[in-house]
């Protein structure tokens, strides 16, 4: 509950996501379903995503809590279909606890971004337990819905496009329906299930078009998929060393391919000899098998070369051979009736410790990709999302460090090149900044954050008109880029085109209403504009959303001061204070009230300790000469005058006041 997004695609799924942000919409609802954003088309995961914004804002926690339900439920519902088709209730449960505890499922459930495999998890037990329920008693009635729950899954994510085939499996055992006289053997099992495989196929059509495909030989796809397959063998049995992205291996061994091979003919061959007296054991591994076809490898799409959600189905397969194929081929004996259930216990309680601990590396974004950089190799990815981390939380020169490291393993790593211009723009390194993000933009020009980022550069030189050109360029390549139109408001207000600004903060919260920093943006354009309701009001509604930005409170306190609500102006600058004790202006301006309210000694303490942060404020030595002058000390007023004018040689109010205080003094 206390863990935070991740900088790895949960921006894509949420926290960027101006659908997502909205909520249950009408639109939201019909983007939904045209979408194929983030490369899958699953309109229920996005509606799931928008449902818990509704309920939690961008609190991460209350997205965590619903995968840890939908996960919860998922390991119920699968304890329930084995008791269901077995009558077992301990390897049943065994079975269930291995899939709710083993390390590897972690991602899928901690991971935000992952909703899609939580959920479609969630009908795939569904299904199946209709389906067993529609065996017991064959009618319509109870097959409708076993098709409409398959759908629902599929609408979750297109990874359970294999559920028929391991539908046909469980018709093989527990449920034996080969054996059975209607059932016309597989053939019959098949013809049976013609609906979901059209509804496989259909999805498979959409997903392979949704995907970017990048073109690969068959010959490395097969090496891959073969070194990918058995890694996920060798996670499952012992979990060590998970990683959110492992780099692919820049050799593949070939005696180690090759045995590799070998190894999968052999296991399976003993499956299917030993199938007749020990079903389960084939029952377990085509189940394995099967439901890790779609994301092996042997169709590529994206980076990944393994990632550990991609078992969070097929891991089942294996957990059916630990609960019932093991202890098949064990003596029974009653020494064995015995440790079999104590080595069970031992097994969970191990997997417990691991997932516990592999849990916390995902406390945030640092923390997850730390662990990476130091659990794998050559992992540019790692290097430059940790360096991304460490620019969220103010330590630019080690983002600046990690992105070095990530382009020496690929001089051409666009996104590293967009991370270290990032950080070299907040140490004011503007012209540096400039030259790598320009280099990130040549390498992948498509990239509307790196047109935004560079348009902030510009607009921190005062290159107002390049700034515009590249904010206006990150909009045309994602119209729905709510902090573009953000960016591109604030510089507005540099050039004094306000209603512009306004024009695009309107846009920008349209967009992402959660995002407080465009409430206090648009806030301050209308204060500029001297509408200081409607400025408060905003920043109100900011102030709401993320009670700990100090100079939220500083502006509306300026506003109150504007309109003469001084108290409340006081109330502000008081909050802003706490929050950031170093503001010079803040003191001067809580000062400046303190004035009106005739609380001259107050005003010269504020004065002064706006004076002791910043020995040059002109102003400040004014004004606590003017209190000095209120309170009758015009020598101390004639002192901070002279300070004010050696500061500021055309500061005529200074000369004015001296003027006044040499008179008085005289």
């Amino acid at each position: 509950g206390h863990f935070d997004f991740v900088n790895f695609d949960d921006a894509v799924y949420v926290t960027k996501n101006s659908h997502v942000q909205a909520g249950l919409t009408v639109d939201g609802l019909g983007w939904a379903f045209r979408t194929t954003h983030a490369q899958f088309w699953h309109p229920l995961t996005w509606l799931s995503l928008m449902f818990d914004s509704r309920l939690y804002g961008l609190t991460a926690g209350g997205y965590h809590f619903t995968s840890l339900i939908l996960h919860t439920l998922s390991t119920l519902l699968l304890f329930l279909l084995f008791c269901r088709m077995t009558g077992e209730i301990w390897k049943s449960g065994f079975v269930a606890a291995l899939f709710a505890l083993h390390p590897l499922q972690v991602e899928s459930v901690v991971w935000v971004s992952q909703r899609k495999d939580v959920l479609s998890g969630f009908f795939w037990m569904l299904t199946l337990c209709l389906y067993v329920y529609y065996t017991e008693k064959p009618v319509l009635r109870r097959y409708w819905p076993v098709l409409l729950c398959f759908l629902c899954g599929l609408m979750s994510k297109p990874m359970v496009v294999t559920l028929p085939v391991i539908m046909i499996l469980l018709d093989y055992w527990p449920l034996k329906r080969f054996a059975s006289r209607k059932s016309n053997g597989w053939l019959g099992q098949v013809r049976e299930k013609a609906p979901f495989f059209v509804l496989s196929a259909g999805f498979s059509v959409i997903t392979i078009y949704a995907q970017t495909l990048g073109y690969s030989p068959a010959g490395f796809r097969l090496k891959t998929s073969l070194m990918a397959f058995f890694t996920y063998l060798q996670k499952i049995v012992w979990p060590d060393s998970l990683a959110v992205f492992y780099p692919l291996p820049d050799v593949f061994p070939v005696l180690q391919l090759w045995g590799f091979a070998v190894l999968g003919v052999l296991i399976t061959a003993g499956a299917l000899v030993l199938a007749r007296r020990f079903p389960p054991l084939l029952v377990g591994w085509l189940w394995f098998v099967i439901a890790l076809l779609p994301v092996i490898g042997l169709v590529r799409s994206g980076f990944f070369f393994v990632a550990d959600h991609y078992v969070y189905l097929p891991v089942i397969g294996l957990a059916v051979i630990a609960g019932w194929g093991v202890p098949s081929l064990l003596p029974r004996t009653a020494r064995w009736k015995y440790i079999a259930p104590a080595v069970a216990l031992v097994v969970l309680a191990v997997l417990t410790l691991m997932t516990s601990k592999q849990t916390a590396y995902w406390k945030n974004s640092f923390e997850l990709f730390n662990h990476a950089v130091l659990v794998t190799k050559n992992n540019r990815l790692a290097f430059t999302n940790r360096g991304n981390a460490h620019n969220i939380q103010g330590r630019y020169e080690l983002a600046i460090d990690d992105c070095n490291a990530a382009l020496r393993l690929d001089p051409e790593y666009h996104y590293a090149f967009f991370i270290r211009g990032f950080a070299y723009a907040r140490l004011e390194k503007y012209e540096q900044a400039l030259k790598d993000l320009t280099r990130g933009l040549a390498l992948k020009p498509d990239d509307a954050s790196g047109y935004s980022n560079r348009g902030n550069t510009y607009s921190a030189l005062g290159q107002y008109e390049n700034a515009l050109r590249d904010y206006h360029q990150a909009i045309l390549l994602k119209p729905d880029y709510a902090e573009a139109y953000h960016n591109r408001g604030n510089t507005y207000i540099r050039l004094q085109r306000y209603q512009d600004a306004l024009d695009d903060f309107g846009r920008a919260i349209r967009l992402s209403p959660h995002l407080a920093e465009i409430y206090y943006s648009r806030g301050n354009a209308l204060s500029e504009m001297g509408r200081y309701d409607r400025a408060v009001r905003d920043y109100n509604r900011g102030i709401r959303l993320k009670p700990g930005n100090a100079d939220a409170y500083f502006n509306r306190g300026n506003a109150y001061y504007k309109t003469g609500q001084y108290e409340l102006a006081l109330q502000d600058y008081h909050a802003g204070i706490r929050l950031k004790a170093d503001h010079a202006e803040a003191y001067y301006n809580r000062g400046n009230t303190h004035m009106k309210l005739k609380q001259h000694a107050r005003a010269i303490e504020d004065y002064t300790k706006a004076i002791a942060l910043d020995p040059a404020y002109a102003k400040a030595w004014n004004n606590r000469g003017v209190a000095y002058d209120q309170t009758g000390r015009p020598a101390l007023a004639i002192d901070d005058y002279r300070q004010a004018i050696q500061l500021k040689p055309d500061y005529a109010e200074a000369y004015y006041n001296r003027g006044n205080a040499v008179s008085a003094l005289k």
